[in-house]
């Protein structure tokens, strides 16, 4: 053994070709964390010192190759004045390049999932071989950051800029095929061969076979592009990166900026650049937003590990009430590998249905992301049914019938009465309290809610709902078969609206108040869309229907008087009335005709406004600033409330929930993160500006007492 760490071990393999191989302990992945790039430094020192070696080979003990950097470690890093953080950038640059400089031929064999700093390091060895079941990327720009270990300046000079540029700025995660395509690796083998063909390649380069010199001077050269080649690259990338990214997220832009920089240096004049521009990309709120999710995301997912023990699995899953939403989620069990019921009591109803699956099914076969043998796999899957036949070999049953408690109670009891005993009922409602509905149940424990976001394929997020009776085991079995569909659950507590459109109505309640005050909508819209929401309160109110919007307003109000009761109609009453439904009957504030492609197009209609009239109490002049304040203030004090009642137990979960399941701007991190921001103190001030306007804008006592004692929601 030539060197033994925690992390990293270099072991002689066989005629002077050893095996640098990372291996954490502890951990169930590979990445760098301290520890892991004190260890390199140590084993490559070892390895230059050892006059037999001949060549390395770099490989790993684990599934993954190495995930990269160790995210918790950075933050605190990130903290640091700004010199001591390119110093200690730089610093670890230099344990890169001390490996890239060794005198003998090296190759990285990646034999699983190789990001961000993982590629990194494969990226400072002369050759690259990959399994053909791993993937690489450098995906730094989904944390609001970039590349810091090189791979800004490496990248570019082995697969070319447009190659590079395209791979950083996007971060998305590269097959193998692909990597080979742009030369990012140099072979792609069968899993079983990966030792082998690195073995392969090292014996060559040490046999002169492959000249391993000159394929490493292009890493320590300038960029062989001239002037104008440089211009055009960089600044065509760059004009279509900005449009792509927006201007919430500046990294892929800056990442462009940071090669462009750097194209006219040799290594390690560009490592310094790379180094400044990182450290300025660090310390952004959008890093700290997009990293602080990053982490929330890390902890949804432990927490939701955590209901593995005691989940029952699902084999058989049935879905009561076909539709648009039925089919939806017959979609998502069958196109994930459980076989899923699908019953209505009308013919009409499971056609939809399955028109519905089959159109979802069809759209990734155009894509290329199913074959159509896979495809008429899941169609099967989904099996029709107008009686409850099948039924009693049923692990889990979600009801998606109208929104409406007397017919839900109905057909819950219905169905209690034809499944197992220790069969699992879910609700899909989205505002109805589960307590309520488990009054109708003889075996209420097996009872909870399984809210599920409109399109079901689209939207990540699944509310489970805890009722009052609901046992442990059919909560960790309703998470665990949602995780099963691909999405991310969150467990929450039972309360009118749960999380999502318990705190959706306050913002629409602020909505509400400014078109009373006279503001147009559509201003509002563009406003809104501006901070950073996908679609503005107007627009929003249109897609998901005014219809449900006035049903779920008259819940929410009967749940929480205090503060979401109004007097008097609001928009959404006369809009109701005048039977304006938005885009489900072509009208609502907008007015919608189809495109080309048949999708539902927004234009202004001034019917709209005219309805509207009868609603405006008084004529404002508000500031946007004002307009952001009305709406985003009872927002974030309602998420504080849940927080509060326990409703979510973490503020994690609370931000992520929002961010997954209505698009709250994840560069600004969640309604918590939000607050967090402006300061505890700054925001209760800033909703005492707006207190006249109801208790929607009234702090909690338990906010004061953290605005006084100085806390934050996160760290």
């Amino acid at each position: 053994m030539i060197y033994e760490g925690k992390a990293i071990t270099v072991k002689a393999l066989e005629g002077g070709i050893v095996e640098l191989k990372f291996d954490l302990k502890g951990e169930s992945v590979n990445k760098f964390n301290r520890l892991t790039l004190n260890e390199l430094r140590d084993a490559v020192a070892a390895i230059k010192a050892d006059a037999s070696v001949k060549g390395v080979i770099v490989s790993s003990g684990k599934d993954v190759f190495i995930v990269g950097a160790d995210i918790t470690e950075f933050v605190e890093n990130f903290q640091l004045p700004d010199e001591e953080l390119v110093a200690g950038n730089l610093e670890a640059n230099k344990i890169f390049s001390a490996f890239e400089d060794l005198e003998v031929p090296t190759v990285a064999a990646i034999n699983g999932i190789a990001l961000g700093g993982g590629l990194e390091m494969c990226l400072a060895a002369d050759y690259r071989v990959m399994s053909s079941a791993a993937k690489i990327g450098l995906p730094e720009v989904k944390l609001g950051i970039y590349p810091g270990f090189g791979g800004t300046v490496r990248l570019p000079r082995l697969i070319g800029v447009d190659n590079a540029i395209e791979w950083i700025a996007s971060g998305k995660e590269n097959r193998a095929e692909d990597a080979l395509k742009v030369g990012a690796v140099d072979a792609v083998v069968a899993p079983q061969l990966l030792q082998a063909g690195a073995l392969d390649l090292v014996k060559r380069a040490i046999a002169g076979e492959l000249d391993f010199k000159a394929k490493r001077q292009a890493k320590l050269e300038k960029l062989k592009l001239n002037a104008i080649e440089q211009m055009m690259a960089f600044e065509t990338a760059k004009g279509f990166v900005a449009g792509q990214a927006g201007p919430n997220y500046p990294a892929p832009v800056e990442a462009i900026k940071t090669i462009q920089k750097a194209a006219n240096f040799g290594r390690e004049k560009a490592l310094e650049v790379e180094a400044a521009g990182f450290v300025k990309l660090a310390k952004t709120p959008v890093a700290a937003s997009l990293i602080g999710l990053f982490l929330n995301d890390q902890e949804l997912k432990k927490k939701a590990k955590q209901h593995d023990e005691i989940a029952r699995d699902v084999k058989l899953a049935a879905v009561l009430g076909a539709g648009i939403m039925g089919g939806g989620i017959a979609y998502q069990s069958a196109s994930k590998g459980t076989p899923i019921l699908m019953k209505d009591i009308r013919e009409e109803g499971i056609q939809m249905g399955l028109t519905e699956a089959s159109k979802l099914l069809g759209k990734r076969v155009e894509k290329g992301r199913m074959t159509p043998a896979k495809m008429a796999e899941a169609l099967t899957a989904i099996r029709p049914t107008m009686s409850y036949g099948d039924f009693g070999a049923v692990d889990i049953v979600v009801e998606a019938v109208v929104e409406n408690p007397k017919v839900k109670q109905i057909v819950l009891a219905e169905v209690e009465g034809v499944v197992r005993e220790d069969a699992i009922l879910a609700s899909n409602t989205s505002t109805i309290s589960i307590s309520l509905l488990a009054k109708a149940l003889k075996r209420p424990e097996n009872f909870v809610g399984m809210h599920f976001f409109n399109p079901v394929h689209m939207m990540p997020l699944v509310e489970v709902i805890r009722g009052e009776k609901s046992s442990d085991v059919a909560v960790a079995t309703t998470v665990a078969y949602a995780k099963k569909m691909g999405k991310n659950p969150i467990v929450v507590n039972d309360c009118p609206g749960f999380l999502v459109n318990r705190v959706l109505f306050p913002y629409f309640g602020g909505f509400a108040k400014l078109l009373e005050f006279g503001v147009d909508f559509v201003r509002i819209d563009k406003i809104m869309e501006k901070f950073g929401w996908p679609m503005g309160p107007a627009y929003l109110s249109d897609v998901v229907g005014i219809d449900t919007g006035h049903h779920g307003r008259d819940v929410m109000a009967e749940g929480f008087p205090d503060r979401m009761a109004v007097e008097g109609k609001t928009a959404v009453d006369v809009m109701y009335e005048a039977n304006r439904l938005g885009q489900k009957n072509g009208k609502g504030f907008y007015a919608y005709e189809t495109d080309k492609r048949g999708k539902p197009k927004k234009v202004t209609d001034p019917v709209a406004y005219e309805v509207l009239k009868s609603i405006v109490k008084e004529q404002r002049e508000l500031t946007d600033e004002d307009i952001i304040n009305f709406m985003m203030i009872p927002l974030c004090l309602e998420t504080v409330r849940c927080l509060e009642d326990g409703i979510v137990s973490t503020a994690a979960e609370a931000d992520m929930g929002l961010i997954y399941g209505i698009g709250f701007p994840p560069f600004r991190g969640g309604a918590l993160r939000y607050i967090d921001s402006i300061g505890v103190a700054e925001f209760v001030a800033l909703a005492d500006k707006y207190a006249d306007l109801g208790a929607l804008y009234h702090p909690t006592a338990k906010l004061r007492e953290m605005a006084k004692n100085g806390q934050k929601f996160f760290g």
